[in-house]
């Protein structure tokens, strides 16, 4: 993978600025607004458009939730869900919900759908699914719609100060 020093987002800022190899993945999108979930899958359609050979279970989609009244951050796989459930238990808490949009945007200074777990405006505690670990590099969000980076699992988890657990739950498709 490429280390970029003409990082454009302050993702791809950190990553240059620490050293990790990573690799931007831009693709083709159209979505403008927060018309609802989704985002995660247009990124892998596109990316496999773009000639990516990438799936769903590679592809990490990156979730802000309130637990006990604290922002945590979540990064699962985009072909599953997050278990609120499991990330409660792993964040020490007994109840999780997602966080309001607006409130998930201020905090990471990321718009929805471009929400990215690295240099978030405000660090949070961050949970990557434990399936992370089977892949050599994962995709996340490089901090707007239309651009994934990819990444070692290890260099993600070294650079949010992330820990894993079980917290992403399969979907049928």
């Amino acid at each position: 993978m490429a280390k970029r020093a003409d990082a454009g987002t302050p993702a791809l800022k950190v990553l240059a600025e620490r050293g990790v190899a990573h690799t931007p993945r831009p693709y083709a999108t159209s979505r403008t607004g927060d018309d609802g979930p989704g985002f995660g899958d247009d990124a892998v359609r596109a990316l496999r458009a773009g000639g990516l050979d990438v799936d769903g279970h590679r592809v990490l989609k990156t979730l802000l939730a309130d637990v006990d009244g604290h922002l945590v951050c979540a990064v699962v796989p985009v072909a599953g869900t997050l278990d609120l459930k499991a990330l409660a238990s792993a964040a020490g808490g007994k109840r999780a919900v997602m966080a309001d949009p607006a409130r998930a945007q201020r905090s990471s200074g990321y718009v929805v759908g471009g929400i990215s777990p690295l240099g978030q405006r405000t660090a949070l505690p961050t949970y990557v699914d434990a399936s992370a670990a089977g892949f050599a590099t994962v995709l996340v969000s490089a901090g707007r719609r239309g651009l994934q980076v990819e990444l070692a699992p290890a260099d993600l988890l070294a650079v949010t100060g992330a820990r894993t657990a079980p917290i992403g739950r399969p979907v049928s498709r």
